[in-house]
């Protein structure tokens, strides 16, 4: 019974890890990947090798099979609360709303706004790049401003230049291995 416990347990912390490592290469972030992958190899080897040597037989094949579910979830759900990368909001009104665009803007949102034609009037889309930690605040700001809206939500993976580039703080001071050129040179 001890096996099955402890197979159970090193699926519910692999199967996280490995959640992941899959979304910290896919973000980029290829030294934390490189980290978890080494975490992830070492629990699979050691819940496999318990999996095949033990004799519990079909009992811990299933218990592999449920902690790789649960595990899931569980890796799911702290990728969704570490919520690493930026989101780009596309949000089309029917009207002008200044209201919620300056209440946006006064939140730390960048906002650009669009005039456009729709088939029977004009139509107005913002667009906004937020850290996904506060996506759901700005649909919730936006939603009680405009219920009407409607709204495309797209993970922003490179970008650069704005406003929100320029309000994040710098974590490191990496050099350019480009150098600028001075163009205010003085004759």
């Amino acid at each position: 019974m001890q096996e099955i416990i402890l197979i159970l347990l090193l699926q519910l912390v692999y199967v996280p890890i490995f959640t992941l490592r899959t979304i910290f290469l896919v973000k980029n972030v290829t030294m934390m990947a490189s980290f978890l992958g080494f975490l992830e190899a070492l629990v699979y080897v050691f819940g496999l090798s318990l999996v095949f040597s033990g004799d519990t037989g079909t009992a811990a094949l299933i218990v592999y099979a449920v902690g790789f579910g649960v595990g899931m979830l569980i890796g799911s759900a702290i990728e969704n609360k570490l919520a690493i990368g930026y989101n780009n909001l596309m949000v089309n009104l029917l009207e002008k709303n200044t209201e919620l665009i300056t209440y946006l803007r006064n939140e730390g949102f960048g906002v650009t706004v669009y005039e456009g034609e729709g088939r029977d009037s004009k139509r107005y889309r913002l667009d906004i790049l937020t850290k996904r930690s506060r996506e759901e605040e700005l649909f919730d700001i936006i939603e009680e401003f405009e219920p009407r809206a409607f709204i495309i939500s797209y993970e922003a993976r490179k970008f650069k230049g704005g406003f929100l580039v320029k309000s994040m703080k710098k974590k490191t001071n990496k050099k350019s291995k480009y150098k600028k050129v001075d163009t205010n040179l003085k004759s």
